[in-house]
């Protein structure tokens, strides 16, 4: 594959970047295990400083990296350096906290001596990661990480290499050791010669189904852990005793941020029928108000979509979900612009037998269902391949919590956007993936959780109703 960055605006390209040698491969995997194995005998807490450090620097750089990600791949620059800060709140809570999330947790037990649980470091671990937040998606895995004490080799996106470099040189900026991230161009043969190295404990991929169930397999073959996020058709349900301008407020926002390429937007609305009307016709306008430009400029609200390919694949599924009886209730007209733009798009009337129906649609294009009943709300939001994220929009709080308990996902938001923060957990279940990243639960995704029990001396006599080996 040709890493190379495009500007999605001008069509330009920027930079072409060489893929890595078989020798820049073999000097990362020995740094990076040289690193791993120094770390053990050093503790947590003294990697702190060295997160901190590039929270500071990120901050520092804010608008060179947020234009860096934009030429790269496209997204509106305040979404750009929004993604920055983000990234510089993850550091900085894993640098707080990581060493007390990682101290050894005791076991009562009725064991000779004292039990607990230590976590320690597996190895250096392979990273897969997608273009479409080119920050924030390296900065999951590596700030846990990099306190856990697992070295890491990067494999970015092809068409967002100058933000993988980019965030490559701030972690050496920062004084962080060799081998910490090692950030390689690689192909897909290379990432599988890398993934079935000894030296190599984990596998983290963000991306398609396709990529997760390539890496799963050379993951599984080889018994290397792994974590996949495979993405998600998530659903956003309106109840009938919602507020429909707050819900609309919401609904255009979470479907067009980022021009709608995030694994974790609502594509699929499921609409109450009291209520289906007057959501469709001010979703209409809201989205009719978006104007499309220069993603610098701060008076654009529609950036364009990440690539040519991108924009060809989203109108291909619109063409094959209309032909397959949806109708269009707003947009699929071109847009006058060089750059790869795709109009704001609403589709109804798609039921289970339109080739779409399962598909996740990974641009600005929603498709909106209406039903006759809560149960039916629940039911189509389940009946998906995915279950990644969603949310639900009802007239109280207990009301969109007792629906969204019935929800099969990872996550649910009750009348609030999906939000993503150092705390919460990230990840989802059936088709879009399995582990979770962020919070404490992404912390422990690659660590050994080994039992330690520790007794003055043996006490062969006393097997407490357990089996005892001698």
């Amino acid at each position: 594959m040709a890493y190379q960055t495009i500007n999605p605006y001008t069509n330009e390209v920027v930079k072409t970047y060489d893929n890595a040698t078989a020798d820049q491969i073999e000097q990362a995997l020995t740094t990076g295990d040289a690193l791993y194995h120094q770390w053990r005998h050093e503790p947590v807490s003294s990697r702190a400083a060295s997160l901190h450090k590039i929270a500071a620097l990120l901050r520092e750089h804010k608008d060179e990296l947020a234009k860096i990600a934009t030429i790269d791949m496209g997204k509106l620059l305040t979404e750009s350096q929004g993604e920055v800060e983000l990234c510089a709140m993850i550091a900085d809570y894993y640098a707080d906290h990581g060493a007390e999330l990682l101290a050894p947790t005791p076991i009562s037990t009725q064991a000779t001596g004292d039990a607990e649980i230590e976590k320690q470091a597996t190895g250096v671990l392979m990273l897969v990661e997608p273009w479409n937040f080119p920050y924030y998606q390296i900065m999951r895995v590596f700030a846990p990480n990099f306190m856990v004490g697992n070295p890491m080799i990067l494999k970015h996106a092809s068409n967002t290499p100058g933000s993988a470099a980019a965030f490559a040189k701030i972690v050496e900026e920062a004084g962080a050791p060799a081998g910490s991230l090692a950030n390689l161009f690689l192909n897909y043969d290379q990432v599988g010669d890398i993934i079935a190295d000894s030296r190599i404990q984990g596998v983290a991929l963000t991306g398609s189904k396709r990529g997760g169930q390539a890496v799963a397999k050379a993951a599984g073959a080889n018994l290397k852990k792994s974590s996949m996020e495979l993405g998600g058709s998530d659903a956003f349900i309106v109840l009938a005793d919602a507020d429909i301008d707050e819900a609309v407020n919401l609904a255009w926002r979470v479907r067009l941020y980022n021009a709608g390429q995030v694994c974790t937007s609502s594509k699929r609305f499921i609409v109450a029928a009291d209520v289906y009307d007057e959501f469709l016709a001010k979703l209409k306008e809201r989205f009719a108000k978006l104007v499309p430009g220069d993603p610098m400029d701060p008076q654009t609200t529609l950036a364009p979509m990440n690539s040519k390919r991108a924009k060809e694949k989203l109108q291909d599924q619109v063409d094959r979900a209309v032909a397959g009886g949806a109708t269009v209730a707003y947009g699929n007209q071109p847009i006058d612009l060089p750059g790869q733009f795709f109009q704001p798009t609403i589709l109804t009337d798609i039921d289970q037998d339109n080739p779409l129906f399962y598909e996740e649609m990974f641009g600005p294009v929603a498709q909106v269902f209406k039903v006759d009943s809560e149960q039916a709300a629940i039911d189509l939001a389940n009946n998906s391949e995915l279950g990644l994220g969603g949310i639900v929009f009802a007239g109280t709080a207990a009301h969109g919590k007792a629906v969204a308990q019935q929800v099969e996902t990872g996550m649910v938001f009750v009348n609030t956007f999906l939000s993503s923060l150092p705390e919460l957990p990230f990840g989802g279940v059936k088709g879009s993936g399995y582990g979770r990243e962020l919070s404490s639960l992404g912390l422990m995704a690659f660590v050994n959780e080994k039992l330690v029990v520790t007794a003055q001396k043996p006490d062969y006599d006393n097997g407490a109703g357990g089996l005892v080996i001698l």
